[in-house]
């Protein structure tokens, strides 16, 4: 089993959604042994915010494309071609102003592209990227999961939606929550890993 593990916190070592996606890995490879990880860091490996140049190069055919317009569509490849060869995705969703990182908002734009990963019908859109297994591992300093600030988790349901138009319906939504709060903080991390079954 090959597992992608897409760290979007710019936090290095003292990130709890890193922290978290790397606790559900441990569980995956202790049931699964043998399994390899691939890392894609957004913190130290940014892709671009999707320019004109990007846009230009999508639409373009491969056959036609410039040596620019190659260099512009190889970002998106790369995303394409990580995701494709991946049989789960681990994916780290710190809470940044009650969204996804910029980062991770980047990675999905590079990633969802017509034709290759999602393409039009006559009853309309279909995702192309099937059979993958999705664990969000989502890290907050607030209580999200429920309560009075529920419905300002603008992270979840937007992942939720993106990764289905995409094919991935099978998503596991882990969550390290109340990292701000002294009576939670102790326990949120472990709390997450344990709620996850693999």
């Amino acid at each position: 089993m090959q597992i992608l593990q897409v760290i979007a916190s710019a936090r290095g070592a003292e990130s709890y959604s890193t922290r978290l996606s790397q606790g559900i890995i441990n569980k995956l490879r202790a049931a699964q042994p043998g399994s390899t990880v691939v890392v894609r860091n957004l913190a130290t490996q940014p892709f671009p915010h999707l320019e004109e140049a990007h846009l230009q190069a999508y639409f373009t055919p491969a056959e036609g494309r410039s040596p620019e317009q190659q260099e512009a569509v190889r970002h998106s490849d790369e995303a394409i071609a990580q995701v494709l060869a991946a049989d789960v995705l681990v994916i780290g969703v710190p809470f940044y102003n009650f969204n996804v990182p910029s980062s991770l908002k980047s990675w999905l734009d590079h990633l969802t592209r017509a034709g290759l990963t999602f393409r039009y019908s006559a009853t309309g859109p279909e995702g192309l990227i099937k059979g993958k297994k999705v664990y969000l591992a989502v890290a907050s300093g607030g209580v999200y999961s429920e309560g009075p600030m529920q419905p300002y988790d603008f992270a979840t349901p937007y992942l939720h939606w993106m990764l289905g138009f995409l094919g991935m319906t099978d998503v596991t939504v882990a969550r390290a929550e109340g990292l701000k709060l002294p009576e939670l903080e102790p326990t949120a991390l472990q709390k997450g890993i344990d709620s996850v079954a693999v």
